[in-house]
């Protein structure tokens, strides 16, 4: 059991009329059992404002005790930074298509929002990553992610050429699509499309994952959470670009260098189900688990 929040910010999609309608029904709800709640939209710039987590009520203004992300992963993913800097819960409800990293769907809205009040929830911690860039001109760029950061080929008609240490240790060279480091609970995003593997949320460790290399040696690698993996751009005159959860935050040309670690900054999600992670992956993922031979002779 958790203390019942006192201050709710509920983030919506940014372009989803229905959301931000049924947002307006549930703030009003957590307005009338005593609780300041403010609704924000799903916009990147507005979460990056420095007021964004403020939830005004009668008396001052506070940051947020919780933060209520209504959309699918995108806009829990955009709401996730916010709610870590501050160091506050995030609890997130599916109104898209997948929603691996919601805890609930749109139809258990009036459980949610009773449990909430009732403090009737746990909160789980979620590695996250930090990582930081020099380009050859030693201009540096910093930034976070709770799924993955990609170095990625900016020119789809060329491959990238880069290189991989883990922990100081040359690993491997190649050309690529790009490189992929995810978290665990990134393992289920692009890291999963790329062809790597899927590694429950709990687990210690991070992912690296090369895209389409063209190497005797380019298999994903599961590397412990402490590790520092450093990927080196060698292409001349194809430049790459710098992902963070989605989002191109710098271009990389030859001699840039990324280096990744795990955030001492970790997501809390609220978590109000007992089901395991692997009845949530056969369940989002439709997996079928009687297999292609099954009922035949």
């Amino acid at each position: 059991m958790q203390q019942k929040p006192s201050r709710v910010l509920v983030v919506t999609h940014p372009l989803r009329q229905d959301v931000a309608e049924l947002a307006e029904k549930i703030a009003a709800a957590l307005r009338e059992a005593g609780v300041a709640a403010r609704i924000l939209s799903g916009e990147v710039d507005s979460l990056c404002r420095p007021d964004a987590l403020m939830v005004a009520d009668e008396d001052s203004s506070a940051s947020a005790d919780i933060v209520l992300a209504l959309g699918g992963d995108g806009t829990v993913l955009r709401s996730a930074k916010m709610a870590a800097e501050s160091d506050v819960p995030l609890l997130g409800v599916n109104f898209g298509k997948v929603g691996f990293l919601a805890e609930a769907e749109t139809g258990e809205l009036e459980t949610v929002v009773s449990r909430l009040l009732e403090g009737d929830y746990t909160v789980e911690e979620r590695t996250t990553l930090a990582v930081a860039a020099v380009g050859a001109d030693g201009e540096r760029t910093s930034s976070w992610a709770f799924n993955d950061i990609a170095v990625e080929k900016a020119e789809p008609a060329r491959m990238l050429e880069v290189f991989i240490e883990v922990d100081g240790t040359r690993i491997s060279r190649y050309g690529c699509d790009g490189v992929l480091c995810a978290t665990p609970t990134g393992s289920t995003a692009h890291a999963m499309s790329a062809g790597g593997p899927v590694v429950w949320p709990d687990v210690d460790a991070l992912l690296v994952v090369p895209m389409n290399a063209h190497a005797l040696f380019a298999k994903p690698m599961v590397v412990h959470s402490s590790s520092e993996i450093r990927i080196g751009v060698e292409s001349v005159g194809t430049a790459g670009a710098l992902i963070a959860d989605g989002k191109r935050i710098a271009e990389l040309t030859a001699g840039s260098t990324v280096v990744i670690r795990r955030s001492q900054r970790p997501v809390k999600l609220v978590r109000m189900s007992e089901r395991s992670f692997a009845s949530r992956l056969v369940s989002k993922l439709s997996l079928p688990v009687d297999g292609w031979r099954h009922g035949r002779m």
